[in-house]
């Protein structure tokens, strides 16, 4: 059975939305983090308007491994969408119920991670098909903006590492209890 990891960056008053805050806090210890989350992946799950940006981003860039361009343009996608019909960027349309559909992929032998996708993410932590969050905590206090932990379902966690980068970024592996 595969795994589902969501990857998310945070501010300290729980904002993920818009990360472009994020740039300043990029350094080596955050590149890691984000690289073994990557390495650890065989597929990308992404919510709709999380594909609609990077699947315009993510070509410009171009195939650097030094930009992490050579996976992230490689990486096979699947998008759960009612509204889009033509794949690209090496994605895989999921049609029909998400909860459904996620469930079917998780059955299968990927490791999956997810980035961004804040309703996608809700939706799949209340339907308790997570099975961790790797969070970057970014040092600071956005004071508006989306929030990621919005569903009223509870979620319990376990803390299975916790690191902090030079700039100051909290690295935070935790398993759904």
């Amino acid at each position: 059975m595969g795994r589902i990891v969501a990857v998310e960056y945070l501010s300290l008053d729980g904002v993920f939305e818009n990360p472009a805050w994020t740039q300043p806090y990029f350094d080596a210890g955050v590149a890691a983090f984000q690289a073994a989350a990557m390495g650890w992946a065989d597929a990308l799950l992404l919510g709709r308007v999380t594909y609609d940006g990077m699947s315009v981003a993510w070509p410009q860039i171009g195939n650097d491994p030094g930009t992490g361009g050579d996976i992230m343009n490689s990486i096979r996608k699947y998008v759960p969408t009612s509204t889009l019909t033509e794949p690209t960027w090496n994605a895989t349309f999921l049609k029909g119920d998400v909860v459904e559909e996620v469930t079917k992929l998780k059955a299968g032998d990927e490791n999956v991670v997810i980035y961004g996708s804040g309703r996608l993410t809700e939706t799949l932590r209340a339907a308790g098909l997570i099975d961790e969050y790797r969070l970057l905590v970014g040092p600071v206090v956005l004071g508006e903006g989306r929030k990621l932990f919005t569903d009223a379902v509870p979620t319990t966690f376990t803390l299975t590492e916790s690191r902090t980068s030079a700039s100051g970024v909290l690295l935070l592996t935790l398993a759904v209890a």
